[in-house]
């Protein structure tokens, strides 16, 4: 299927339009969803390390709390009586709702656990949350490395069930037990959701307002190509109009001419020529008879001569006979010889002959531009000056005349209308610079194949 130039125009001028707007929607996405996940990360991270320093302060004054007690185990206090001491001052440290601190031995043992006290003296080495992780273990594991934090899944006493814990764990050498607390983060898992929920609805009502404004953008640049479209086409219906006006005005005007220089000149003379026959006839054998004769002779080769000129505008019989340059040497020729000229010419056509249409035109116009320096140009000197390409023909003829102002050119008459008419029937360009005392340039260029040349103009648009 073949696109119209309006579809092409269309189409040229929306798709870049879309591709760059989604390109801008996407990469702006892309970053608002980046930067808010940095901002999500940011926001944990800073709350988790808050967590942190609360667990090592809470672990430090538990170690506080149990260090006169370790330091008279060191002066003979029985392990049992410090064991009792230490395990009753850890269950006796609680904070916020759910702060406890819990200890177990090497074995996996619980020995203090203040808010599920059924699990003191359960071993709980091989115990697991809900993700498969053994706790006991790793607490046990990080408390021998000097300490550390854990995270895991533990049960949450004031919700009855069981949520994110992160834990903080240390060794007491002198007993070899593993003592350590934990905070509840289930808080910060619902911030952090809830900060993404937020960020994603950001991020979607973005992309809604993109979208449609993206839709109004495209409604109003189609809106707008239509309108320019319409007014473009008008124009050039007008300037069509306008043209096939003035081409039908020209023929009728070269007929009218035609045909009154058929009845003023031609007719005239053979009516002449006839009546002089009639005389002739009616005197014969008189003397006068021959002078009628004479004068009838002369007058049918009036209009022969008359005949042939007339043949001659029509079409030039050179021009077919000998071809444009011939007939455009003739035309320079009869130029210097009758009107004293100088004459300068630089004609190069191509090898081949132009189309008959062109031919034609270019000799009407070179014809014409004489006229009108005969008439008008008072000049001195003349040149004609005519190359070519592969795909058009320039004709530029230069006078050293008196040359008109802008304003003037249509007190001209209607030569240089009947030169610009011709040359843009025929798909060419035409131009006319003229100054007052710095003669004439009359330019045109013949496109040799002018139906190629539009459409390769209408493609680029």
């Amino acid at each position: 299927m073949t696109l119209t130039l309006k579809t092409k125009i269309l189409l040229l001028t929306i798709l870049p339009l879309v591709a760059l707007t989604a390109t801008i929607t996407w990469v702006t996405q892309r970053q608002a969803q980046q930067l808010a996940e940095r901002q999500v990360a940011m926001l944990e991270e800073n709350i988790m390390a808050q967590k942190r320093q609360a667990l090592l302060d809470y672990v430090s004054l538990a170690m506080t709390s149990i260090s006169p007690v370790l330091e008279e185990l060191e002066f003979g206090l029985e392990r049992s009586r410090a064991e009792y001491e230490i395990k009753r001052i850890l269950s006796g440290l609680t904070y916020d709702q759910d702060g406890y601190f819990f200890a177990y031995d090497q074995q996996g043992n619980n020995l203090v656990h203040p808010v599920q006290p059924n699990l003191v003296g359960q071993n709980l080495i091989n115990l697991q949350d809900p993700d498969g992780r053994y706790v006991i273990q790793e607490l046990l594991k990080l408390a021998a490395r000097g300490g550390g934090f854990y995270q895991y899944i533990w049960n949450k006493p004031s919700l009855s069930g069981e949520r994110h814990k992160l834990s903080y764990v240390v060794n007491i050498p002198q007993l070899g037990w593993m003592m350590g607390t934990g905070l509840y983060v289930d808080d910060i898992v619902s911030q952090t959701q809830d900060l993404r929920n937020r960020v994603d609805n950001n991020v979607r009502r973005t992309f809604v307002a993109a979208t449609v404004l993206l839709i109004v953008t495209l409604v109003l640049v189609v809106m707008i190509v239509i309108v320019i479209n319409m007014h473009a086409t008008q124009l050039a219906d007008d300037r069509l109009k306008d043209l096939a006006q003035r081409s039908v005005a020209f023929q009728v005007m070269q007929r009218r001419n035609f045909a009154r220089e058929l009845h003023d000149g031609i007719n005239q003379m053979l009516v002449s020529a006839k009546l002089r026959l009639n005389l002739a006839d009616k005197k014969w054998p008189a003397d006068d008879a021959h002078e009628h004769l004479h004068k009838a002779t002369e007058m049918l080769n009036m209009s022969i001569q008359e005949v042939r000129r007339v043949s001659h505008n029509l079409r030039p019989v050179m021009l077919d006979d000998h071809g444009l340059e011939a007939a455009l040497h003739s035309l320079l020729d009869e130029l210097k010889d009758n009107d004293s000229i100088d004459v300068k010419r630089r004609i190069r056509l191509p090898e081949t002959r132009l189309p008959d249409a062109i031919e034609m035109t270019l000799y009407r116009l070179v014809q014409e531009a004489i006229t009108n320096i005969r008439k008008h140009a008072r000049a001195s000197q003349v040149c004609l000056r005519i190359s070519h390409t592969l795909h058009s023909v320039l004709v530029e003829l230069e006078d050293n005349g008196c040359g008109f102002h802008h304003e003037d050119e249509q007190q001209q008459g209607i030569g240089l209308m009947n030169m610009r008419e011709r040359v843009e029937l025929v798909g060419g360009k035409f131009s006319v610079r003229s100054k007052r005392t710095q003669g004439t340039l009359i330019s045109a260029e013949f496109l040799l194949n002018p139906g190629a040349t539009i459409s390769r103009e209408n493609n680029k648009i």
